[in-house]
């Protein structure tokens, strides 16, 4: 199904897609790397001290298919009390920036579990949510692009 969803559906001038893959290094992440031509790939994870396990066998994976991974994300990162402003580790410590270093990989965002977020994911329209949590995760996908065009095009469009 994920080769059909690649091969029979019309793509038309696409700056970027995002694959949103199951985690660990089962069949989809394996075929998607096999069979679609991907630049790169950002390990999203979350607090939990298990979950280093899976992001370090997922990067390795890539490593192994030589796609480079481009960074790290934490979700649900932290809770923002909205009366006192302090962060709650609701998930516990987050051992992203270990997991980073361990692999050499950046540190691109730490989502907060925000209401908001879910509210706006809910509507369709999480682009309007008022929130610079991706904002490193932006810089990098354009800084990715520009490089890409002055390598294939000769210049920045």
């Amino acid at each position: 199904m994920v080769k059909q969803f690649w091969t029979d559906v019309i793509w038309s001038d696409v700056d970027f897609m995002f694959i949103d893959m199951p985690p660990g290094t089962g069949d989809v992440p394996l075929t998607v790397f096999q069979s679609i031509a991907v630049d790169g790939i950002i390990v999203v994870t979350s607090p939990q001290e298990l979950v280093s396990m899976i992001v370090s066998k997922a990067v390795k994976m890539a490593e192994m298919m030589n796609i480079p991974t481009i960074g790290l994300i934490e979700n649900m990162s932290y809770f923002k009390c909205s009366d006192c402003g302090q962060e709650h580790k609701i998930f516990g410590d987050s051992h992203i920036d270990e997991i980073g270093e361990k692999h050499k990989l950046k540190v691109l965002a730490k989502i907060p579990i925000d209401p908001e977020i879910s509210v706006a994911c809910d509507k369709g329209m999480i682009e309007l949510l008022d929130g610079n949590w991706l904002e490193p995760v932006v810089k990098t996908l354009e800084r990715m692009e520009e490089n890409w065009n002055e390598k294939n095009c000769g210049s920045k469009r």
